[in-house]
């Protein structure tokens, strides 16, 4: 991760229906939250939760946190599936492929994914057409060792390490706990990830002298126009600053 001012929003979802063993999933989302807050860049991070996570509720909280990092906790099929909750709480599969699809269509912000959930390897892999960091686990994995992957991942993003050594702080911390299970963590990284398809908006601009020749595709500016008339009916003078190229011009 860069040293930029803006924070580093985190997604965490969990997911643990009530026909598979249970999980000690809050603990770790509980340590991870705690990591966060005891480091020195505390505020470079922003930690937003959801649980009980259903099919549905994934693009909405991906699309509601607008997050760099996706982080998913619950349990895993030895064919790469992973397993949210049904509307009953019982246990619904999502097919490796179509989670891929749409971290396709999320990958142009989403920095890194981990997938800490049992056989979530064949499931990194295909999200790592897209996205350019994910970490899965290739064989079962237990709450000790997922909690203590999470905490050293977590610790180490925290001291300003990149995600790739951060991988390896996980993977160590495992060890210091004296648990068998540090090779189950594996890091898939991309360099060239696809791109994102990006739709292509007209240019209202015609020709680009500042006047939107278009009015129909001139929205999304309803609030702001409306504070200018509140501003200019109350006696006073409105004043227009910003970057170049924000719409200042097509504004008036």
């Amino acid at each position: 991760m860069d040293n930029s001012d803006i924070p580093v929003k985190i997604l965490f979802l969990a997911a643990d229906p009530s026909d598979e063993a249970r999980l000690r999933l809050l603990q770790e989302l509980r340590d991870i939250r705690e990591r966060l807050q005891l480091s020195k860049e505390r505020d470079r991070f922003k930690l937003e939760s959801r649980e009980s996570v259903r099919v549905g509720d994934i693009t909405q909280a991906i699309f509601d946190v607008d997050p760099q990092i996706v982080h998913f906790s619950g349990h895993g099929t030895s064919t790469g599936e992973l397993h949210f909750e049904s509307l009953q709480g019982k246990s619904q599969p999502v097919q490796a492929d179509a989670l891929a699809a749409l971290f396709g269509l999320v990958a142009e912000k989403i920095d890194c994914v981990v997938l800490n959930a049992c056989y979530s390897k064949i499931q990194a892999q295909a999200i790592a057409e897209h996205i350019r960091f994910v970490i899965g686990m290739n064989q079962a994995i237990g709450d000790k060792g997922a909690i203590a992957f999470s905490v050293g991942f977590y610790k180490a993003l925290a001291a300003n390490r990149s995600i790739e050594e951060a991988y390896k702080f996980g993977c160590v911390e495992i060890r210091l706990y004296n648990l068998p299970e540090h090779l189950k963590p594996v890091i898939y990284i991309n360099p060239s990830p696809k791109p994102r398809v990006k739709r292509i908006i007209p240019n209202p601009f015609v020709p680009q002298n500042g006047r939107v020749e278009q009015p129909q595709q001139f929205f999304g500016r309803q609030r702001e126009i409306q504070r200018v008339f509140e501003v200019l009916n109350s006696g006073s003078s409105v004043a227009l600053i910003g970057k170049d190229g924000i719409g200042k011009s097509s504004l008036l």
